[in-house]
């Protein structure tokens, strides 16, 4: 597995497992075969539920713990954010059996954010944090963020696919060190992703599928990927990338999928912004 180094120096897997909209139930046995497939980095939330199951399928799995990279994810905290925070993240841990996270994320731009940060930082200066970061967060926000406060986030994970490819966002967070990372890397499966002409004619050039091509373009731009899947022998299909490399060419053409646009949600809508800040997570 090929790997980026933080701007802290840590090292982060270029791609993972993530089980966002994974039943609890289904959780335990798919973590299992994405272990036993080859992936290291595991990716949930305090929002997704599923923190116990990921953390019985790590216990289960054998695997040294040095060996794996857990991330998982704060959500909206609001007054008293720094020991809210801390509280949410003992709460993750625990559920997860671990005595520490490889990366911590501020799931949302949205509440106390500098509480939420001060409460980060002091986390990853303890070391149960080994890295902290953000999602879903928009240029104007990020550099806000960074330039009024200590420690600048390690990754902020965006939406980040095809038709939306965030080319001249990755350009400013390798400006200020902040490491990409793409949510819905298949756009889950909207605008025809897994029969598009463009992607299933280079994927025969390889004789590899569409989800390969775009792992694969994601991959070989330095965005580290977190594809998700209940199947087996999709999560096998998935790993297996680091045979071929895109052309120049093959690059160029892919990149005039771009619509610039989101395909799930908007966070400068006050409506989004409204039910974000009224959802709980326990």
């Amino acid at each position: 597995m090929q790997h980026i180094t933080l701007n802290n120096g840590v090292q982060m897997p270029v791609l993972g497992f993530g089980v966002y909209q994974i039943p609890p139930e289904q959780t335990e046995q798919a973590v299992t075969d994405a272990l036993a497939a080859g992936y290291r980095l595991l990716d949930t939330a305090a929002a997704y539920g599923n923190e116990e199951a990921v953390g019985r399928a790590i216990k289960n799995s054998g695997i040294p713990r040095e060996e794996l990279f857990v991330t998982t994810k704060l959500w909206v905290q609001d007054a008293s954010a720094e020991d809210n925070t801390l509280r949410a993240f003992e709460t993750s841990l625990t559920k997860l059996g671990l005595d520490h996270l490889d990366l911590y994320l501020m799931h949302q731009p949205f509440g106390d954010v500098y509480g939420q940060w001060r409460a980060m930082e002091a986390l990853n200066r303890t070391g149960l944090a080994k890295a902290i970061g953000v999602a879903n967060f928009y240029p104007d926000r990020l550099i806000d963020l960074i330039l009024n406060n200590e420690i600048t986030p390690q990754v902020n994970q965006i939406e980040t696919h095809p038709f939306f490819q965030r080319t001249e966002y990755q350009d400013l967070m390798r400006e200020h060190c902040v490491q990409h990372q793409s949510w819905g890397g298949f756009a889950e499966g909207k605008n025809d992703l897994f029969t598009n002409p463009l992607l299933a004619g280079i994927g025969k050039e390889y004789d590899k599928s569409v989800a390969q091509v775009v792992l694969r373009w994601l991959t070989q731009r330095d965005v580290i990927a977190i594809p998700k899947s209940v199947r087996a022998e999709r999560m096998a299909e998935n790993i297996d990338l680091f045979d071929f490399e895109l052309t120049d060419e093959q690059m160029a053409a892919i990149a005039t999928l771009d619509t610039g646009n989101t395909l799930f949600f908007d966070h400068h809508d006050p409506a989004m912004v409204d039910w974000l800040a009224k959802r709980r997570v326990n």
